[in-house]
């Protein structure tokens, strides 16, 4: 799907918008809203309320309430977020990450009684919510900087592949317990081998596939809808639910109303930790989804304002009786796949679920399971991004292989320890650049202004009694040790003895303790050996550190030089070496 060009300038202004209107994103984007955009925005909201009803049913019984609040947990969360949020594309609702933590919570407080339940669900949402909105307040939406383009695409590639493969039971009619994609894989093809597929089930779902992927290709044909309501028709004329396709079924009737949730006697510590707990899993997941479509859409959405849309969309299911949400993987994708060009999308399916609640509990009574799987499916496919990969793999090969070990995380142990595991390597990558870093003794070059590395141009020419040596890194107490031993190897291996040292610091973009103390260890070091240590291009914020470390009046203010020409020249006007006896690198090997 290529991206509109126009939401995407629109992103960007309204990313800039000052004052209230930054906290209210859904306001901006409605105030450039194009009349174009809204027959795509009704009909994704329509086919978006085809996953909805049945998700949030499935979803809250998976956390240990009625499924009824699963309904009521995604229209005004939807409503929130559409006002709040600042992805236009993103889709909320109850989610399968969060079942667990919810459940266990709501199952050692709640006692089996399910208006204490959903009493302390929505005490979790509440607290969830409050922790989203403070720390989007606190601006620390900056996290998300750790989640890499290659991050990103393990994790999307992993989310296609968990949800593509999580429907094909579905596809096939056959319940299977949720153990993983591999061990759904396996389970998936015996219970086929014992016969337990329902092939008409198959039929429809894969009829239903084959549609949406053929309409696909007429950008103004709404085909996931069409396929859906051919599917429901389908089941409905040949009672085709009689012969073991599974549907839809009845919902219940009415609408949320407006609670502040409480359950007497409740733990609160175990509400509050894990609303906590809930908060920061739903955030993980939200802001990789939310990032990621971003790019896709070339727009960009503020992480910290992420936080407060998730956080208000929390608090709005917290005290309109349902239960901690997060973003969806596989209704995000749906929404997109549909057309979906703005938020409008999820008011119109927020919408049209309060409609179904109210005026008509029945209309979806045949939706037959395999074809919502194949609408899933379609959008799964849509995710796999495999192209810039291959860009990827040709320039930088072990951030290909963070993408794949992210990918595989994801597939195999969830969303956020896949995330986990492959962030914590890039960041162990980083620190071993910083741990073992580049580093040069420099000389002059013939024609070629300033000083260089004496490996890259051997007949670089460097000055009796001089060495100017380079650090390509922080220092920091990783690498302290390491700098200390290859600049005294390096006045070592000189060709000529060395009096002065110049430490071209401009590549030293901070200092910590141990590596302050162990510049005042190589001062002493070079002393003794009746040798200077100099620095050249240090930043200023570097220079207050080791003042504040209390090393500048060990080191004296005249060792400071602003270029390492300038350092050179002082060097030369000390000595009063004449520049022609320098040396070749060459001859000095």
């Amino acid at each position: 799907m290529l991206p509109d060009t126009s939401i995407s300038n629109g992103s960007h202004a309204a990313n800039g918008k000052q004052g209230w209107l930054r906290w209210l994103p859904g306001i901006a984007t409605l105030k450039e809203y194009q009349a174009s955009w809204l027959p795509k925005d009704v009909i994704a909201g329509l086919v978006l309320t085809t996953m909805l009803v049945p998700v949030g049913i499935a979803y809250a019984e998976a956390s240990g309430v009625p499924g009824v609040y699963g309904l009521y947990a995604t229209i005004v969360p939807l409503l929130a977020y559409a006002v709040f949020g600042p992805s236009r594309i993103l889709v909320l609702g109850p989610d399968s990450a969060l079942a667990a933590p919810i459940l266990a919570v709501v199952v050692a407080t709640a006692a089996g009684d399910p208006s204490r339940a959903i009493a302390v669900a929505s005490m979790m949402a509440v607290v969830s919510g409050a922790f989203c909105i403070v720390m989007g307040l606190l601006r620390l939406g900056f996290i998300t900087e750790l989640l890499s383009k290659p991050i990103r695409y393990g994790y999307m590639n992993g989310i296609a592949i968990t949800v593509l493969i999580s429907q094909l039971p579905k596809i096939f009619g056959i319940s299977i317990e949720d153990a993983g994609p591999l061990r759904d894989l396996l389970n998936l093809a015996g219970a086929i081998a014992d016969g337990k597929a329902n092939w008409y089930s198959f039929a429809v779902g894969a009829g239903s596939l084959a549609l949406i992927l053929f309409l696909k290709r007429f950008e103004k044909v709404p085909g996931i809808l069409i396929a859906v309501v051919l599917a429901t028709l389908c089941v409905s004329v040949f009672k085709l639910d009689s012969l073991g396709v599974k549907v839809l079924g009845k919902i219940p009737q009415g609408l949320p109303s407006f609670a502040v949730p409480w359950a007497s006697g409740a733990d609160l510590v175990k509400i509050v930790l894990g609303g906590c707990a809930v908060a920061l899993i739903s955030f993980a997941d939200t802001s990789v989804l939310s990032r990621t479509f971003a790019a896709r859409f070339k727009s960009r959405v503020d992480p910290s304002q992420e936080m407060v849309g998730l956080g208000a969309a929390n608090l709005a299911a917290g005290f309109f009786q349902g239960f901690p949400i997060s973003s969806s993987s596989s209704r995000t994708p749906v929404a997109e796949a549909a057309g979906a060009k703005t938020q409008l999308s999820g008011v119109v399916g927020a919408l049209a679920v309060a409609t179904l609640l109210i005026a008509a509990p029945n209309l979806m009574r045949y939706l037959p399971n395999s074809a919502l799987a194949a609408v899933v499916i379609a959008a799964a496919i849509g995710l796999f991004e495999f192209a810039d990969l291959k860009r990827i793999y040709r320039i930088q090969q072990w951030e290909f292989w963070l993408s794949i070990v992210c990918l595989g995380g994801v597939a195999v142990f969830g969303a956020i320890p896949g995330i986990c595991i492959a962030v914590v390597i890039a960041v162990i990558e980083f620190l071993w650049d910083g741990w073992r870093p580049h580093f040069a003794v420099l000389g002059r070059v013939e024609h070629l202004r300033g000083f260089h590395d004496i490996k890259r141009y051997p007949h670089a020419t460097r000055m009796p009694g001089l060495l100017l040596f380079r650090w390509d890194a922080p220092l920091f107490f990783a690498n302290a040790e390491l700098f200390q031993q290859r600049l005294l190897e390096a006045v070592d291996e000189a060709p000529t003895p060395v009096r002065r040292v110049v430490v071209a610091a401009e590549p030293v973009t901070s200092v910590d303790v141990t590596s302050a103390d162990m510049l005042r260890d190589l001062i002493r070091i070079l002393r003794e050996r009746g040798i200077a240590l100099h620095f050249a291009e240090m930043k200023d914020p570097v220079r207050d550190k080791l003042k504040r470390f209390e090393l500048m009046e060990t080191i004296g203010d005249e060792r400071f030089h602003p270029t390492v020409g300038s350092a050179v020249d002082d060097y030369l006007g000390d000595t009063a070496i004449d520049p022609r006896e320098s040396q070749s690198g060459r001859e000095q090997r």
